[in-house]
């Protein structure tokens, strides 16, 4: 066998392989059978997917045929007849079993899987892989008086936060005002709700003053599914935080009105702090059982006598209960501190200062479990104004300057999962978003509003006798 020489750097010679493939003939009558089969195996899969609507549009054609068009306007119009006695007899039955349903299932038809596919590639949702497409699947659509509810199954490698980042987009996409991604049970999941019309757009009205008031579950406004907001109290604090006018005064309000049976009672005492001088809170004063103004001296002894209250409380239970459960002799205790930032951050003194950080400290770190609860109001959201902002488990985030700001109140990533508080018009005062230690997704709330002479006849009517004022 005869030997090449090869010269160093240069290709050594290969023969081409033979890549040929072969060649199969099919005849065009198979290939015309094959296509008209799988048709037919599409339009039976949508026809029962879509029973509903194929399966009225088949019982009528079979009534029109069998036994004449006139028997199928009567059987028509009899079902509309009984729909109609429905809604009048009991609309809310009707509006969940009948109406929203339909609805349902019509929009999921023309507004959601007409497009889905592509929605889903131009919002980032849709991937390739080895020459596949591969897209979310619409697993489910319900809808209500304001809300569409959209059940998506995840692609392999999804997070909710990345359907949180794209709800917005995709609600233009659908044609509607606004989307937000929320978590379920199964990992596998996520829910949108893409909002048609919006349930805060009107003002909420002062709610009724329960005798005996719940403290896990204080209504004070209207939730975006329409319902009733309830605020858990028991076994926490709560940090309200917005800009001007973006309605800090009906959150405390609202809080205030919801207590004040227990203030009547002696289930509740509440002491209020108002560094402008009691301008905002002043009106209620004979609900408080304290109320410090104008002077941070005096505001900081009636936070030290809390403290001193606390402590005393403390020693009784101690091995008794690990829980403080609300009596006359023992009431809940409720610190209401309006703008808190000018009793930490903007005063002079530093000695009086430092006494209220301290005492402010104490509070948020052991009240709770002995039924003593801050309630606090503040503009400025910064770390060096509140450096113990971390201790408020419920956190209500208005209207905010900056998108920045939402973060620092609400928690990391409050925004992307929908915490919008700056785009809330200055037109929607009392509107925010709540937050709760241990829940992924914030709610959004319109709280109810007081006027002056709302808040003069709650004071009337549920004034306690025996109010210790502190004055300068």
């Amino acid at each position: 066998m005869p030997l090449i020489n090869v010269i160093p750097g240069e290709k050594i010679p290969v023969a081409p392989m033979n890549m040929r493939l072969p060649a199969w003939r099919v005849p065009g009558w198979l290939l015309v059978l094959w296509w008209l089969g799988r048709g037919l195996v599409r339009v039976a899969v949508w026809a029962v997917r879509h029973w509903w609507l194929t399966g009225p549009v088949g019982l009528g054609w079979w009534i029109g045929a069998e036994y004449g068009w006139l028997v199928l306007v009567g059987v028509v119009a009899a079902v509309a007849a009984g729909c109609v006695g429905w809604w009048r007899w009991h609309p809310a039955s009707w509006l969940r079993f009948g109406w929203y349903p339909a609805v349902a299932r019509w929009r999921r038809l023309w507004v959601y899987r007409r497009g889905w596919a592509a929605t889903m590639a131009t919002c980032g949702l849709a991937t390739s892989f080895a020459g596949d497409r591969f897209v979310p699947r619409l697993v489910s659509v319900r809808c209500d008086r304001f809300t569409d509810v959209v059940t998506v199954r995840m692609l392999p490698g999804q997070l909710p936060d990345d359907w949180g980042h794209a709800a917005d987009r995709l609600a233009y996409a659908f044609r509607l005002r606004e989307g937000r991604a929320f978590s379920t049970g199964r990992p596998d999941r996520v829910v949108l709700h893409f909002r048609r019309r919006d349930p805060l757009a009107a003002t909420v009205k002062p709610l009724p003053v329960p005798v005996v008031p719940d403290f896990t579950g204080l209504e004070l406004g209207v939730a975006e599914d329409g319902q009733p907001y309830r605020l858990r109290l028991a076994g926490t604090h709560v940090l309200v935080a917005g800009a001007t006018n973006s309605g800090k005064g009906s959150v405390l309000w609202s809080l205030i009105r919801s207590l004040a049976g227990g203030v009547r009672s002696g289930l509740v005492e509440l002491w209020v702090f108002d560094p402008k001088g009691g301008m905002e809170l002043a009106a209620g004063r004979a609900l408080f059982a304290r109320f410090a103004y104008d002077d941070p001296d005096s505001m900081a002894g009636v936070l030290e006598e809390a403290v001193k209250r606390m402590r005393q409380r403390a020693a009784r239970l101690r091995g008794v209960s690990r829980q403080h459960t609300p009596t006359v002799d023992e009431p809940l205790i409720v610190l209401v501190v309006d703008e808190l930032a000018a009793l930490t951050a903007y005063l002079s003194d530093r000695k009086v200062r430092d006494r209220i950080k301290d005492a402010l400290g104490l509070l948020l770190s052991q009240g709770r479990a002995v039924g003593v609860h801050v309630i606090a109001a503040l503009q400025d959201p910064r770390k060096d104004v509140l450096p113990f902002r971390d201790l408020f488990p419920t956190r209500i985030g208005l209207r905010m300057t900056e998108p920045e700001q939402v973060d620092m109140v609400l928690g990391d990533h409050a925004r992307d999962r929908g915490a919008t508080c700056d785009l809330i018009p200055e037109t929607a005062p009392g509107v925010g978003f709540v937050a709760l230690d241990g829940i992924r997704e914030p709610v959004r709330v319109r709280f109810s509003y007081l006027t002056d002479d709302d808040i003069h006849d709650l004071a009337h009517t549920h004034h306690r006798s025996d109010i210790e004022e502190e004055k300068p």
